[in-house]
């Protein structure tokens, strides 16, 4: 997918990529749907040990900006939404995992809000974390069009803040 596009996964692809016959792959993904549906569980199911163990971390929301800010992850991520767009299987399936993440993200962000002196501002934790998972992957998603006005600066920002509130 990230090489070629969502459009570009075949049975056939799959299969010589893992190296079996494009028959076994059916048989255990009937439809591309069920396989793209069981990439998207396993890959959300990794990102929620992840920020589970960001929970206990020292610095949670370094980590949260590390998984937000992973190019690769995010270019993958704009491959899924671009075919949830077209599967509504892949669209329910992304909005259950992105739910799950954004919890796991929630719980590591909450254990620790309260040192992070921020209960004066605005700013709540669920729309910190919007704010840095957002970012990162707006970014990328410009600069893939050659925009990248305010990119330096807004990222500059980011890091001051996480300076702030979490010194390395």
């Amino acid at each position: 997918m990230l090489e070629d596009g969502y459009a570009a996964i075949t049975y056939r692809a799959v299969a010589a990529r893992a190296g079996v016959a494009a028959g076994l792959v059916q048989y255990y993904f009937p439809t591309l749907d069920d396989l793209f549906t069981a990439l998207l569980q396993r890959g959300s199911d990794r990102i929620v040990d992840q920020m589970n163990a960001a929970a206990t971390a020292e610095q949670p929301l370094r980590a949260i900006w590390r998984y937000a800010s992973n190019e690769r992850g995010a270019k993958l991520m704009m491959e899924y939404m671009a075919l949830a767009n077209h599967r509504k299987a892949i669209r329910a399936e992304m909005g259950r995992g992105t739910k799950r993440v954004r919890a796991a993200q929630l719980e590591a962000l909450q254990t620790h809000w309260d040192r992070y002196g921020l209960g004066d501002t605005d700013m709540t934790p669920a729309s910190l974390l919007f704010m840095m998972n957002a970012i990162p992957r707006m970014v990328l998603l410009e600069r893939s069009f050659g925009s990248r006005t305010g990119h330096s600066d807004m990222l500059q920002m980011i890091e001051r803040f996480l300076d702030r509130v979490e010194p390395k």
